[in-house]
């Protein structure tokens, strides 16, 4: 469960700072409001969970549930600026809850403590740290801009008319956060690599994460780019579904991973 808290975290953390980047003068206020909904739903169900498995998220859950409401509310009523502001705040929240979450960084301590075949421990607890933290930042712009790009995308089967400024900009950042996450994740498998016994098991969950979290992900943006150039927003919102199952499975694989890994992969 504390697992499923860290996932519902990021995705809120992302989701919210795609919105954020998305131009209210560009695009109408409705998508703003119903996907702070959204947020809505994932924070509160991640406020839930952390009542019994990790309190010290739950005030970060709540906050970000609360900012929610607030910013739907907002928006319902056209005033952009409070709606921008609790898209900040809610993206805020989500990203502490996720970056603190107690449960999370002690297992990732334990693992290095308990290690009795590592040398200069305190200097990989270090580095592990450092890389972890940043990886909990590229996971949730990864999850959050590709479910932010996909919604956007069947936005304009409401709205046709729109710019596709908008949905090139989220895609763009899509690209870099595959990026960042697929750094990320190389520099973690090359240092876990070096530190521990590889086994079957491990290498198939590994491929998966790196086939279809990555690799297919970062396929699925180019194409999804390359639809927009015709331009086609059914079909790159339709690539951009399938992107968006790359992700949660690929980003599953790698918090389930983490349970017996010192660095993010």
């Amino acid at each position: 469960m504390a697992l499923l808290v860290q996932f519902l975290m990021r995705l809120t953390f992302g989701l919210a700072l795609g919105m954020l980047i998305t131009s209210p003068k560009l695009v109408t206020s409705g998508f703003f409001r119903n996907h702070l909904y959204v947020t809505l739903g994932l924070s509160a169900l991640a406020a839930l969970l952390c009542f019994s498995v990790v309190p010290g998220t739950l005030w970060y859950a709540v906050v970000a549930a609360g900012c929610s409401y607030l910013g739907a509310m907002y928006w319902l009523f056209e005033k952009r600026g409070p709606g921008k502001l609790m898209l900040l705040l809610v993206a805020i929240a989500s990203l502490m809850g996720a970056v603190l979450q107690p449960s999370y960084q002690q297992r990732k301590s334990d693992v290095v403590t308990n290690s009795t075949e590592r040398d200069s421990v305190e200097t990989e607890s270090t580095s592990s740290d450092v890389l972890n933290q940043a990886a909990v930042v590229s996971s949730g712009l990864l999850l959050g801009m590709t479910m932010a790009a996909m919604l956007l995308g069947h936005w304009y089967l409401n709205s046709p008319t729109m710019d596709l400024i908008p949905l090139r900009r989220l895609l763009l950042v899509m690209g870099i956060a595959v990026g960042l996450q697929t750094l990320l994740s190389a520099w973690g498998l090359w240092g876990e690599i070096s530190q521990t016994q590889v086994t079957l098991q491990w290498v198939l969950f590994v491929a998966l994460r790196w086939t279809f979290g990555l690799v297919g992900v970062a396929i699925m943006t180019w194409m999804a780019w390359q639809t927009l150039k015709i331009p086609n927003t059914q079909s790159a919102t339709g690539i951009l579904y399938v992107a968006v199952i790359g992700t949660f499975v690929g980003e599953t694989m790698a918090l389930l991973l983490s349970t017996e890994s010192i660095y993010p992969l």
